[in-house]
């Protein structure tokens, strides 16, 4: 079962749910896909045993064949490559690495090179594997490394996927092909305007989600009271508790220290199984 743990916002706790539920239930692979920030090897400590650069394909244009007649460029939705008077510019920033400028080169002008956007690292702690990306400072595009990370996925064993924040590309495809989506909010106005958009996402993908309110006890009843008219589960409420937030800002995970807690997250995946076997 793969279960991904997302948010429409950042700061809701969505990291710590995903990396205290994979240790309390154990024998499963937690995936980092937000490889802008990855930060739940931070609570977990894990060994390393394999790194391995993320990279993509970007035209390399042979300026003794071209000659500039400006096809690539035409064909280049993104505006990867600029045919000058002199020289043909290739913005590797901007390259989709679609192939596509090479095919339809009559002189075949263009071939690849290949460009490291990130770092993919393996490792595990305990009984539990960790998987995560980082992009390489300056790189605009994630989701080739997310899409590195996800290929990690070994069939036939429980797998929870820790989200970006918001609900652009990196996130879409984090949550692609999930059997579940628990999306983490919090009882304040901007909780829910952004659980609101994650919820319309979720909805036009045909994912399965509920809901896990985070420092429960702050802000207002509006994110319960739009889940009761939604009929949307609320599955489990964190409270706003000065012993958990110790915890996290000593990066220990709280389930560790309070056992109860293992045992609720415990329930919370059981749940969740309950929902995706429906």
């Amino acid at each position: 079962m793969i279960v991904s743990v997302a948010s429409g916002k950042g700061g809701t706790g969505k990291t710590s749910v995903a990396v205290n539920m994979a240790l309390s239930i154990g024998n499963v692979q937690l995936l980092d896909c937000d490889v802008e920030e990855s930060n739940a090897h931070l609570f977990l400590n894990p060994k390393i045993s394999q790194t391995q650069a993320v990279t993509v394909s970007v035209p390399i244009v042979n300026e003794k064949l071209c000659d500039r007649c400006g096809e690539c460029a035409g064909f280049c939705q993104y505006n990867a490559l600029f045919i000058g008077s002199d020289k043909v510019l290739v913005f590797p920033d901007l390259c989709h690495s679609c192939g596509g400028c090479a095919l339809v080169c009559p002189k075949e002008a263009i071939s690849e090179d290949q460009h490291k956007i990130g770092t993919l690292k393996l490792g595990s702690a305990g009984g539990l594997e960790l998987v995560y990306g980082e992009l390489e400072v300056g790189e605009p595009m994630a989701v080739p490394v997310i899409k590195e990370v996800k290929r990690r996925i070994e069939k036939g064993k429980n797998v929870i996927l820790d989200s970006p924040p918001g609900t652009s590309c990196p996130v879409i495809q984090t949550v692609k092909d999930s059997d579940f989506c628990i999306l983490v909010t919090e009882p304040t106005p901007f909780g829910l305007h952004d659980l609101k958009i994650m919820i319309q996402v979720l909805e036009s993908m045909r994912i399965p989600f509920g809901v896990v309110i985070n420092r429960a006890g702050v802000g207002d009843n509006r994110v319960y009271e739009y889940c009761e008219e939604k009929g949307i589960p609320i599955l489990l409420e964190i409270p706003y508790e000065r012993r958990i937030a110790e915890l996290y800002s000593r990066g220990i995970p709280f389930s560790q220290e309070m056992p109860e807690w293992k045992i609720k997250l415990q329930a919370l995946f059981t749940t969740v199984r309950k929902f995706v076997n429906k």
